[in-house]
């Protein structure tokens, strides 16, 4: 009889699990950044208060925060075939839709739903930049995109990172769903191990481990970008004797 947990398969399956680690990671960052470009598109509308296009966006935010991201995968993965099947039905064409990846679904399943968290994380941090600084951009002849792109972006960087890393962590997690989309990650990688050693245990224990690393080293790594963002009167926070020692440069001078 077998045992009934083998310590020692947990770590002997990690390197089979670690071959699939680029598949989540570039799952993680491609929708990251795909759903805070849309995020900031969403947010600046918000801001903006442009008429219908505001209430489209509230709509928009409320059914992708009120559903799960499992149901909005599979509704991606059999949603979007169909509509390509109609568009191609209607301009008389012969894509082959069987043709697009489940990659391409899974990824515009996450970011979409990261575009409808970020959003309301990146209007906040907009929105806590001195309305001082926005004028003085007026005052100088910058337009809207450059005030942004020069001065409210980086300080509303600071403010949004520590939230902003959160969901990158939490987003990393979600993309163990991504098998919904034929996606073969990490988490269907122990799936199908399982399924061949009938050691499911042991599998899942393997995947907390390394999720739970990624997310240390990922919590680190925010943490040393704040550091290096930090505003100026933020250093003391970070570190006092940075500080210490400025206030004695400016003393001197």
């Amino acid at each position: 009889m077998g045992k009934m947990f083998d310590f020692g398969l947990v770590f002997r399956q990690i390197p089979s699990l670690l071959q699939y680690l680029p598949v989540t990671m570039e799952l993680a960052v491609i929708s990251m950044l795909v759903g805070l470009i849309l995020g900031l598109l969403l947010a600046i509308i918000k801001i903006k208060n442009v008429g219908f296009l505001n209430k489209i966006v509230n709509f928009y935010i409320s059914v992708v925060r009120g559903t799960p991201i499992l149901v909005q995968l599979y509704i991606a993965y059999f949603g979007i075939p169909m509509f390509l099947r109609y568009i191609n039905t209607k301009l008389g064409t012969d894509y082959q839709v069987a043709d697009i990846p489940g990659f391409l679904y899974a990824v515009a399943a996450l970011a979409i739903n990261q575009s409808a968290f970020e959003c309301e994380v990146i209007r906040a941090a907009l929105q806590s930049v001195d309305r001082g600084q926005i004028e003085a951009a007026n005052s100088l002849g910058m337009t809207y995109l450059q005030a942004l792109r020069r001065i409210i972006l980086p300080e509303a960087i600071q403010v949004a990172l520590p939230s902003l890393g959160n969901s990158f962590i939490t987003l990393i997690k979600s993309t163990s769903l991504a098998f919904t989309c034929a996606v073969v990650e990490m988490t269907a990688q122990g799936k199908i191990i399982a399924g061949r050693t009938y050691r499911y245990f042991e599998v899942y224990v393997s995947l907390a481990i390394i999720y739970w690393v990624i997310t240390i080293l990922i919590e680190q790594l925010i943490k040393f970008f704040e550091k290096k963002t930090a505003l100026p009167e933020q250093v003391a926070i970070y570190n006092p004797e940075r500080a210490l020692a400025a206030q004695e440069v400016q003393a001197h001078d």
